[in-house]
């Protein structure tokens, strides 16, 4: 293969990039971009750090984030698997990106800043579900906010159910956990327990 090695290559391929797309970001929630944010239950937050990087999924019942002003988004840290890779990057290389969805729209909205990790008492508490409380709050300063063109989520057909793939069509966390562990790991038992795992650790 043949790879483009300089911005100048890359810019001549793709050609200028539109208005819109350049007018669409500020440093700041605008009330559309507020509303969006509002109704979203999903995030994907990107990190980078000296090991490397990581993307990973949060969700909330109603938003998953909380915005605290114009320029700042709280999002509490729930029950996870602890293995803490976004949190660790952040200590080390506090950027971060976040990809907001909101099911049945095809726009998507971003969000760069800057995270910093919370635990103290008082801001946990706002965000206690069910007498629980999340292990952190991170602390997101905007510094860009912009909507992503449709198109992606349009030729995925994200939210149609007639390109929904059934359960039994894809490998369950325990028959990837066999296999990642050689069949040391008893997938079988994993899955059988989940359902009640994940009714006791939701929060």
């Amino acid at each position: 293969m043949q790879y483009l090695e300089s911005i100048a290559e890359l810019e001549e391929l793709y050609g200028a990039c539109s208005e819109a797309s350049l007018a669409k970001e500020v440093d700041y929630l605008l009330p559309s971009y507020k509303r969006f944010i509002e109704a979203s239950p999903f995030v994907a937050m990107a990190t980078v750090g000296p090991e490397g990087m990581d993307c990973s999924p949060r969700g909330d019942a109603g938003q998953v984030v909380t915005i605290e002003n114009d320029r700042c988004l709280l999002l509490p840290d729930r029950r996870g698997n602890n293995r803490i890779d976004s949190l660790r990057n952040i200590l080390m290389d506090d950027r971060i990106s976040l990809m907001f969805m909101v099911p049945g729209s095809n726009s998507v909205l971003r969000v760069n800043g800057r995270g910093r990790i919370c635990a103290e008492p008082q801001v946990l508490e706002r965000f206690c579900v069910q007498g629980k409380l999340p292990r952190s709050v991170l602390v997101v300063a905007i510094e860009a906010v912009y909507f992503q063109c449709a198109r992606a989520v349009m030729r995925a057909q994200l939210w149609d159910p007639k390109g929904f793939v059934g359960k039994g069509d894809l490998p369950s966390a325990g028959d990837m956990l066999r296999e990642a562990t050689q069949g040391a790991f008893d997938g079988a038992s994993y899955d059988a327990a989940w359902p009640a795992r994940a009714k006791e650790s939701m929060w």
